[in-house]
């Protein structure tokens, strides 16, 4: 978790960016069943600490006390979970004993962890010899147990899961949807990474214009008939905007209101990440509740904000309201917008940095010319003025965002399979 109070570095260069966190490198745990059975407190603390990670959202757990022999008494009676965690402090001879008798009640299908006390390694040849998923060495922190679950079961994919990039503004009109929308550009060009710009602006999304597309479907059709949404259904909703960008575009109408449950795009944001490898997330400056969970599910999370005292305040209350649901990640990430503007009075970034604890990863000078004919004319600003300082920012902030290097491209290989039919479509029409 992060302290407010640590000491910030000085403030970054124009265009700079900060490393991302290794926790953004573990996957969100599918809907399992997971029940630990712990001998020390520390382990039971840190299991229910871990089930409340956000990665952890979808999966049932509960944690109780008395190692392998209150399991087995447990289990007498009860069904086993996907996944059963045991921590054993006993001599290596007794927990095999108790193995054998453990794996009369274990339902077929049921993992089952071990967290041992000592790095014995015959111990732990003998336990996956008998079938045991796997082997720890105690102590174990929180996160330490929300990775060992996201890598057992990441192992059973077949596709490494992709990242979603929720963009926001602080304010409206502050210009998230250009920033999210040419960082898309840049994740699928510059860093040839296959990627799906999803406009969650449903009434007034600007994507389809921004693209200069015309698709006669997209998110709209996802809300309308939510029971058909699968790998197909979505593959048929996304528009072609390069060789690596698909779009699914939001209607841009006012016949329906936003009221959605909670849960609305769920199931379409998981059919990305198990497809595509980068996600980018434009999402409507409102608060409710479908929004508030897609910003706290996401991967990482960034607030576009221009250089105001409104942008200000609203940044710092969206920071305070998804920190406490993340404690486990980083802080948002933050890129400042439309910076000196002409006689207009401004925050300095460094105030700003320091008001926030975050330093902008990203400080975007204000050039209505050059954006306003690329919005007019439906092109990135790569494309309508690839010199402009704005196109290395935005290449600047993917590759920050991607954990890779700048000026390393991804390896070409096989398009994701949904993407791939898509582009084959197009190209027989």
């Amino acid at each position: 978790m992060q302290d407010d109070h640590t000491t910030m570095p000085p403030p970054l260069p124009q265009g700079t960016v900060e490393p991302v966190g290794s926790v953004a490198d573990i996957a969100p745990v599918p809907r399992i069943s997971m029940q630990a059975f712990c001998e020390t407190p520390a382990l039971l603390d840190a299991v229910q600490e871990a089930a409340r990670d956000r990665r952890m959202a979808k999966a049932h757990v509960r944690a109780h006390p008395g190692g392998i022999s209150a399991a087995l008494e447990f289990y007498a009676a009860s069904p086993t979970p996907n996944l059963l965690i045991i921590e054993n402090r006993a001599a290596p001879a007794q927990l095999l004993g108790q193995l054998e008798q453990l794996a009369e009640v274990c339902d077929p299908g049921t993992e089952v962890v071990i967290v041992g006390h000592a790095n014995d390694v015959l111990l732990y040849r003998e336990l996956m010899r008998q079938g045991v998923r796997d082997y720890v060495v105690a102590p174990l922190a929180p996160m330490d147990i929300v990775r060992l679950v996201s890598d057992l079961y990441a192992s059973k994919r077949d596709t490494r899961l992709g990242k979603t990039f929720a963009f926001i503004g602080a304010r409206g009109g502050v210009g998230s949807s250009t920033i999210a929308h040419n960082v898309a550009w840049s994740f699928a060009n510059t860093l040839e990474t296959s990627t799906v710009l999803a406009d969650f602006d449903l009434p007034f999304g600007t994507a389809n214009l921004d693209f200069n597309q015309d698709p006669p479907t997209g998110v709209g059709d996802i809300v309308s008939a939510p029971d058909r949404l699968d790998e197909t259904f979505l593959d048929r909703l996304l528009a072609k905007c390069s060789d690596r960008l698909s779009l699914l575009a939001s209607p841009s109408t006012l016949e329906k209101v936003t009221d959605f449950p909670e849960q609305q795009f769920e199931q379409v944001i998981d059919l990305f990440r198990a497809s595509v490898p980068v996600t980018v997330i434009d999402l409507p400056h409102h608060w409710s509740g479908w929004v508030r969970k897609t910003l706290v599910d996401a991967d990482e999370l960034i607030i576009v904000a221009a250089p105001d005292l409104a942008s200000l305040r609203n940044a710092k209350n969206l920071i305070d309201a998804v920190r406490t649901a993340r404690p486990n990640d980083g802080p948002p990430r933050l890129i400042l917008n439309m910076s000196g503007m002409p006689k207009r009075p401004e925050i300095e970034a460094k105030d700003f940095a320091d008001a926030l604890s975050i330093e902008p990863m990203s400080v975007i000078a204000f050039d209505a010319e050059t954006f306003g004919n690329a919005a007019n004319s439906g092109h990135m600003i790569a494309e309508s003025a690839a010199r402009h300082d704005a196109v290395q920012a935005f290449d600047d902030i993917a590759h920050a965002l991607s954990g890779r290097a700048a000026g390393r491209s991804q390896k070409k290989g096989s398009l994701p399979p949904f993407v791939q039919k898509l582009l084959q479509r197009k190209k027989a029409s």
